[in-house]
């Protein structure tokens, strides 16, 4: 039976975020993604009116991906610091994932031509992340909104600092395979990121 409706949408995004990670914008064609899609280009402008229009909901499609998987700390731990550092450990964890860290590079990639593309790709990542620390930590610990936002920024930045950068110009190999939360402690160093949230969060938690 064919596809219709919403549940084409979703076939289209779907085949047109590998289509995206493939080829790049510039190269990626409306033709390339119906053909991906198994599907007319008509039906496909009729879900979306543009290039730019796809690659927006591609973005929109991500974020729920990843948000989806990433969870929220106290699903990581009972107590306060280690399901902060897990938290922030399984952040980077999914971000070393080759299809997201393309995915990173391409928002980068058109910040210039397509900036509301990028903005949206760092709210649904890096600032959604952020949110969900601070709101955590405000919670758990009794910290000031201004104070957990604080803390959680400086968290996440003492994570993917230096390893994200040092993957994004391609000095580091990536994960090729999609991460499992169990092998968080095996894929990414928690020791620094264990001193930050002990320096950082108030004691007798």
């Amino acid at each position: 039976m064919a596809r219709r409706g919403e549940e084409l949408r979703q076939h289209i995004l779907r085949a047109a975020k590998e289509v995206f990670l493939e080829m790049g914008f510039e190269r990626a064609s409306m033709d390339v993604v119906a053909a991906r899609a198994e599907t007319s280009k008509r039906s496909l402008y009729a879900h979306f009116e543009s290039k730019d229009k796809l690659f927006l909901a591609v973005v929109d499609l991500v974020r729920e991906l990843y948000l989806d998987t990433l969870g929220t700390p106290d699903a990581y731990d009972d107590d306060v610091v280690e399901a902060a550092v897990l938290f922030c450990g399984r952040f980077l964890q999914l971000l070393l994932w080759e299809p997201a860290l393309r995915t990173c590079r391409l928002g980068i990639a058109e910040a210039e031509r397509l900036p509301e593309a990028s903005a949206r790709y760092y709210d649904a990542i890096f600032n959604a992340s952020q949110e969900r620390l601070a709101a955590f930590l405000g919670q758990r610990c009794g910290l000031a909104p201004a104070t957990s936002a604080a803390v959680a920024s400086e968290l996440l930045g003492r994570t993917v600092y230096p390893r994200l950068f040092r993957a994004l110009t391609g000095v580091e190999a990536l994960l090729p395979e999609k991460p499992e939360e169990a092998t968080i402690a095996a894929d990414i160093d928690l020791a620094p990121i264990r001193e930050t949230a002990v320096a950082l969060l108030p004691k007798g938690r």
